[in-house]
């Protein structure tokens, strides 16, 4: 098995009735026709019906529970083993996890309760909302979605029949980019731009710049946003100072995306998916950008972090998502080698990077591959083609599962947890904390903390007696800032300083 594709018929037939959800079916018939022609071998699975469900042995999964779709899926790895699994639908057709947000510090802070993610569903471990049990992905995941309140399957039948028809296409039509940010974060922007195509000339800074984009501005197949965004908002914001001009609007996106873009936005809430009656009507800009002609989507549920200068939490997932699309990796294995390096390069995940983790999530089918890749020389002989004719990449892809699936267990049962802790730090390291929150520009009569110790894994190494602290306040602005903090046996071992890229 190829490719398993997960669809919630009730779900899908309250949203869209008999009628709608029969045009569904057809569509996604003509995608298995595709799939097969590009060598994937396609099931589509009606993960609430109890016969199909019966015949794999699970229990049918109910409208709205996550714990058992989650269930469902861990039996299907298991028992099918797909290199990709495709959620067909938003939320309110196959739910999200609502894990607890690690980084939560009230109202006048990071206000997130729960972290909507995916990341679970690619995860071997149990269903929790303790998003420190899945710090070790392994399957390929995405998810083609629709508005969510929809009664009109038309954008979802639109994006079936745009991924049945998908092709990669070469290297050189993703030499340019359009990058956006805000003004007051531009060295980090350039620095991620710098890294994934040497310059970053082309770089649109908000303010001046914005929202108003060409077709011409707007044709390069690679985007990488680093801008504000807004819970349930059609709009990514920029940044200078105190002024927080619109950088980017979802209505504005019509007719101007090149078909086969890729987007990674670092954005607050940038890949959000609402219901459009809660925004005026407005589709969100991840949405915009698929019904616009865009393959896929990588973005955030919640509020986001990163510095101001240098790179951390989303500049770097977001970096190494489009890193592994530009080197020929398929949409969901792009998503997954970027989280899986997000995870491994770090001792342990602090209460931002693990909320990092878990925000990011892709939009679009996982097995679209947008960068053609070069061939070896031998793969262009007759005997070569002959040989691997019927079934074209899925024994390597089969040999990259089982290495990605590898470093996922491994990083499961190696990477420490993190817990609350209400041991506060240590005299010393307070009073630093304390000065540099105040050289942040924030009243340090509001700034919140949270602590937390380390938990070693049953199969890692042992950790020494650690503490994170977070500390969260507000500038006169309103822009919320973050100093994460590693402490151990009294002594700081180290610091960094975060903004919310919205929120």
């Amino acid at each position: 098995m190829d490719k398993l594709i997960l669809r919630h018929g009730a779900a899908l037939k309250s949203k869209y009735g008999t009628a709608g959800l029969a045009r569904i079916d057809a569509a996604l018939r003509a995608l298995v026709t595709a799939d097969r022609r590009r060598g994937i071998d396609t099931l589509v699975l009606s993960v609430d019906e109890a016969a199909a469900m019966k015949a794999q042995g699970l229990a049918p999964v109910a409208r709205t529970d996550a714990k058992s779709l989650k269930a469902a899926i861990d039996g299907l790895a298991g028992k099918l083993a797909p290199h990709y699994f495709l959620l067909l639908g938003a939320q309110d057709v196959l739910p999200l996890v609502p894990l607890v947000n690690p980084a939560y510090t009230g109202d006048d802070g990071d206000a997130d309760k729960t972290v909507p993610s995916d990341l679970p569903y690619a995860c071997e471990a149990p269903y929790s909302t303790d998003p420190a049990r899945f710090q070790g992905p392994s399957r390929v995941v995405g998810r083609l979605p629709d508005p969510p309140g929809a009664s009109k399957p038309d954008l979802l039948l639109q994006l079936i029949r745009a991924a049945a028809r998908a092709e990669p296409l070469p290297r050189e039509q993703f030499h340019t980019f359009f990058g956006l940010s805000a003004a007051q974060w531009q060295a980090s922007t350039r620095l991620s731009l710098r890294n994934l195509f040497g310059q970053a000339e082309q770089l649109k800074l908000a303010p001046s710049q914005g929202p108003r984009w060409s077709k011409a501005e707007l044709a390069p197949r690679v985007h990488f946003i680093n801008c504000h965004g807004g819970d349930t908002s059609p709009e990514y914001l920029g940044q200078h100072g105190d002024d927080y001009p619109v950088a980017h609007r979802a209505s504005l996106l019509r007719g101007r995306i090149s078909a086969g873009t890729v987007i990674a936005a670092e954005c607050c809430y940038g890949a959000q998916l609402y219901d459009p009656k809660d925004a005026g009507g407005h589709l969100g800009i991840a949405l915009s950008y698929l019904a616009d002609g865009a393959t896929g989507f990588f973005g955030s549920t919640t509020i986001a972090y990163g510095p101001s200068e240098g790179n951390g939490s989303a500049d770097l997932i977001c970096q190494y998502f489009l890193q592994r699309v530009l080197a020929g990796a398929s949409l969901g294995r792009a998503a997954l080698e970027a989280r899986q390096r997000f995870a491994g390069e770090r001792t342990h995940l602090d209460p931002v990077d693990l909320k990092t983790l878990a925000q990011f999530y892709l939009l679009g089918d996982p097995s679209l591959q947008p960068v053609g890749f070069a061939s070896h020389a031998l793969a262009k002989t007759r005997a070569f083609k002959a040989a691997f004719a019927k079934v074209q990449d899925r024994g390597v892809r089969g040999l990259r599962r089982e290495r990605l699936e590898r470093e996922g267990l491994n990083l499961g049962r190696s990477l420490p947890r993190l817990r609350d802790s209400q041991q506060a730090p240590a005299a010393s390291v307070e009073k630093v904390l304390r000065a540099m929150a105040k050289e942040s520009g924030l009243d340090i009569r509001q700034v919140r903390r949270r602590s937390y110790v380390l938990q070693a894994a049953k199969q890692g190494p042992k950790v020494p007696a650690r503490s994170i602290h977070m500390l969260k306040g507000r500038r006169t602005n309103g822009q919320l800032i973050t100093l994460v903090a590693t402490e151990q046996g009294g002594e700081l071992l180290h610091v960094r300083r975060l903004h919310a890229r919205g929120g």
